[in-house]
């Protein structure tokens, strides 16, 4: 099979291409940047020309699509309203224009921020109550209605709370601190579940290698926890004294974009379609931090 995936130099494109090419099957990957790499094209998503001379030129059987704008606080600036639509919904549109003149499969990942996060009842993948609280919710959610509305053969999984190696996350950023300092406050009112992307990208390939298209929901089992319990389990996996205090999210009051308090994801729809599910995310984390040990961050 022929993969082309986009956002090679975030977390879970960097994982999805290890997988692809784990599993033998020929990967082509772009992000903004310039890399010397004879599978790679430096790719502006947000140029329609580019998109469709790229996807043209390789002519994949699937688009696996992980370049996004994830800087969630910083979309809630007034200079950068703009470029957020363009790359997470008007890019995403330019892919599945490409991936439909080529009749091909395309996997969308987009996030529970689609959902206003209230309630405590966790969220099917096929609900369309979307409410989302902020910009890069808004604008995720405008990515998947330019998916669904122009494809027949497509993925829409939503994930949260994502980690992988290749990058800034909420396990590196907690270490560094719970180091620095004595004790941290966590906010333990927002409830979901952590996403390891190296366990996301062998999803990913497995629903690449199907045609069981729709609407998926994926983070690793386990139970749904706050970020003040998963701070606590990073701890304890990694051997810090550091003390954690619980507090609500209006405590804390640092971030500028709102965000969901409810952030349970139903993923019965999952095993229902016959993939296996991401493993216990305690599990993830202990890989995760033995992947985390040779690495400066």
């Amino acid at each position: 099979m022929r993969v082309f995936v986009t956002g090679v130099g975030g977390q879970l494109g960097h994982d999805v291409v290890n997988e692809l090419e784990k599993r033998g099957h020929e990967c082509f990957g772009s992000d903004i940047t310039d890399r010397q790499d004879d599978n790679y094209i430096r790719l502006d998503i947000t140029d329609k020309a580019a998109v469709d001379a790229a996807l043209n030129e390789i002519r994949p059987d699937a688009v696996i699509h992980c370049a996004a704008w994830t800087a969630v606080d910083a979309a809630e600036d007034e200079e950068n309203t703009e470029k957020v639509f363009a790359v997470n919904a008007g890019g995403t549109k330019n892919i599945a224009e490409s991936c439909k003149a080529l009749d091909c499969k395309m996997i969308y990942l987009s996030t529970d921020y689609v959902f206003g996060g209230d309630g405590t009842e966790p969220w099917k993948a096929d609900c369309r109550d979307f409410a989302p609280l902020n910009v890069y919710g808004q604008s995720k959610l405008d990515g998947e209605t330019a998916v669904s509305g122009t494809l027949e053969k497509y993925f829409i999984v939503r994930i949260a709370w994502v980690f992988g190696i290749n990058g800034k996350n909420f396990i590196k950023t907690m270490i560094n601190v719970g180091k620095k300092y004595g004790t941290v406050r966590v906010v333990n009112d927002q409830i979901g579940t952590p996403t390891y992307t190296y366990d996301l990208a062998r999803l990913l390939v497995d629903m690449a290698e199907s045609d069981k298209y729709g609407y998926y929901h994926a983070t690793n089992e386990g139970g749904f926890i706050s970020w003040y319990d998963f701070c606590v389990e990073i701890y304890d996996q990694y051997g810090l004294a550091t003390k954690v205090v619980p507090v609500t999210t209006a405590e804390y009051g640092l971030s500028k974009a709102k965000r969901p308090f409810n952030s349970r994801l139903d993923k019965s729809k999952l095993t229902k379609s016959g993939f296996a599910p991401l493993p216990d995310w305690k599990d993830a984390l202990k890989r995760y931090l033995k992947e985390l040990e040779n690495e400066q961050f």
